[in-house]
């Protein structure tokens, strides 16, 4: 195997400070993941090794050095991306991913943390309708309200519509005790919190008596047209194939849409078809309609998380060969 050395120079110690972690952890944590030689003297940094592993790691530092001149701090959860996405040669860079703020509130940033939610965050920006369907943790939800609350404060739309089926409750739903928010909240409780962690609380209050943001379970959206607003149908696996076509053609003008979804989380009868499954065969060939699937690799919870989605992943695949 031909081997290479590569040198890259950092402009200041300050710079390489932060490049390297304290007491190294950062440096540390790059050389568990190759096998070559990484020196520091100075202000160089000097790899060796087999060439293609050298290529790969002198572009980690390279991206990591352009984030830290776009004044991005940068700790493990970052080199950790980072590494990632270099090694997985996407087509995006990690500058791009970690430049892309969409929202801050109390000094927290959100914004896309994989390749996977910078291309579904791009896809809601240029498209009116976006489906994005993927595993627990993938930031579907999160991002997407993040992206309507944006859109309100930038006043694109005058109202926030956030949707769920409450599927459990079926039909009984009117015979819960209490008022329609009541009845509904152990369903739509994940939208509200999420809209907790991007505005304070009484600014959501106000909004919500005002109607600015309405939160209802999507039987609710029935004979509706829905104008000017950023309309998001969360758990949407949970659809039949007639409510999701009763949700898509409530769209009104100056409406953008956001669907999201986990396949392998649907909670209908055996008997119902889920409206998320079939949605991209009769939709793919119409414009200004998306679809953004999301994987494992997205998953932007504890480590472990991306674990447990590719062993479940694996078993379905393998269950399914033996049928």
């Amino acid at each position: 195997m031909k081997t290479k050395q590569i040198k890259i120079l950092v402009p200041d110690d300050q710079s390489m400070v932060a490049l390297l972690g304290h007491h190294d952890e950062l440096l540390k944590l790059i050389e568990s993941e190759f096998n070559g030689e990484i020196l520091v003297r100075g202000n160089e940094i000097s790899i060796f090794g087999e060439e293609e592993e050298v290529d790969v790691t002198a572009g980690i530092f390279e991206e990591l050095l352009s984030i830290l001149e776009a004044d991005i701090q940068i700790d493990k959860q970052v080199v950790e991306q980072t590494i990632d996405l270099v090694s997985s040669e996407t087509k995006i860079s990690p500058k791009e991913i970690f430049t892309d703020r969409i929202l801050t509130h109390r000094g927290r940033v959100i914004k896309p943390k994989t390749a996977g939610q910078k291309r579904y965050i791009d896809a809601i920006r240029k498209n009116t309708i976006t489906f994005v369907i993927g595993p627990a943790g993938t930031g579907k939800t999160y991002l997407a309200m993040a992206m309507a609350v944006k859109a309100l404060k930038e006043q694109s739309v005058s109202r926030i519509i956030l949707t769920r089926p409450a599927i459990e409750a079926g039909e009984k739903l009117g015979y819960l005790p209490g008022t329609l928010y009541e009845k509904v909240d152990p369903y739509l409780r994940p939208l509200f919190d999420a809209l907790y962690d991007m505005m304070d609380a009484e600014q959501f209050r106000k909004l919500m008596e005002q109607g600015t943001i309405e939160v209802a379970p999507l039987a609710y959206m029935r004979g509706r047209t829905l104008n000017d607003a950023f309309i998001l149908l969360d758990e949407a696996q949970n659809t039949s194939p007639e409510q999701m076509k009763m949700f898509l053609t409530r769209l009104g003008f100056g409406s953008k849409v956001v669907v999201t979804g986990d396949v392998t989380q649907v909670d209908l009868p055996q008997d119902v078809h889920s409206g998320l499954v079939v949605i991209e065969k009769i939709l793919k060939k119409l414009d200004d309609i998306t679809f953004i699937h999301l994987t494992a690799e997205d998953v932007v919870r504890h480590k472990l998380v991306q674990k447990i989605v590719e062993a479940y992943g694996e078993f379905k695949e393998k269950k399914a060969k033996k049928q």
